[in-house]
C-alpha cells in the first residue's frame, strides 16, 4: 500500500508559512538543498526542476494533495499545474469552478480529502506528497505514514502553524533519520508508530 507523506518546511516554533502564507524566511540556498535535489527532486516545482536540468523521474513520489492555498502561491507567476511531472490534487470547496486555464496533471475537487487519500493508497503507485497546507494536514492527520521535516533554524513568531488545532490527541512516530546541513537545516524523517 502507498504510503501518505507530509513533506514539509517548518520553523522552530512550527510554523510553515507566516500569517500571509509567506515563506520567503526558509532558506533556499545552503548545503540543504543539495540534500533536497538528491533525496526529493520530484519535490521540487517542475519548471524549476527543468531550468536546472533536474532529473525528476528518481522521486519518491507520484502523487501530490494540497489545499488550495497552498496551490494558489503559483497562480500569480503563471503555475497553473506546478508539479505537472506529478498527479495533483487540489481540494477546495470555493474554487472548483474558477478558469485556471490548461492545468496538465492536476485535478481541482470538493470530495472529501480522506476518501481520496484512501483511494489514492489503495492504487499501485509510489508514495503520496502531503505538500500543504496546515487545515488539509489535520484532516489527514490520521492518514499520514511519514513525516519528513526541514527544520529551518528560524522563528517566525506566528503563522500557519504544521497542523490546526483540532484537540489533544496524541499520535506517535518513531524517528527513522535525520540529517543536519551546514545551513543549519535538519531534515527529519519520522514513520506512523504502528
Amino acid at each position: 500500500m502507498r504510503e501518505l507523506v507530509y513533506y514539509v518546511a517548518v520553523s522552530l516554533d512550527g510554523y510553515i508559512a507566516g500569517p500571509d502564507g509567506q515563506f520567503d524566511a526558509f532558506p533556499m540556498e545552503g548545503d540543504h538543498m543539495q540534500g533536497i535535489f538528491e533525496r526529493f527532486p520530484d519535490t521540487i516545482p517542475t519548471v524549476a526542476a527543468a531550468a536546472m536540468d533536474l532529473d525528476q523521474s528518481a522521486g519518491r513520489f507520484d502523487t501530490v494533495v494540497m489545499g488550495w492555498n497552498t496551490y494558489a502561491v503559483g497562480l500569480p507567476h503563471g503555475l497553473t499545474s506546478p508539479y505537472r511531472h506529478l498527479d495533483q490534487v487540489v481540494f477546495t470547496r470555493s474554487h472548483l469552478h474558477d478558469d485556471l486555464g490548461e492545468r496538465p496533471n492536476l485535478t481541482v475537487t470538493d470530495e472529501n480529502p480522506v476518501e481520496v487519500v484512501r483511494r489514492l493508497k489503495a492504487e499501485p503507485g509510489r508514495s503520496i506528497w502531503l505538500c500543504g497546507g496546515s487545515a488539509l494536514a489535520t484532516t489527514l492527520v490520521d492518514e499520514i505514514d511519514r513525516l519528513v521535516l526541514k527544520r529551518s533554524p528560524l522563528v517566525l513568531g506566528d503563522g500557519i502553524p504544521l497542523f490546526a488545532a483540532s484537540g489533544y490527541a496524541p499520535r506517535a512516530f518513531d524517528e527513522v533519520s535525520t540529517t543536519t546541513f551546514r545551513s543549519g537545516v535538519v531534515i527529519s524523517e519520522y514513520a506512523r508508530r504502528r
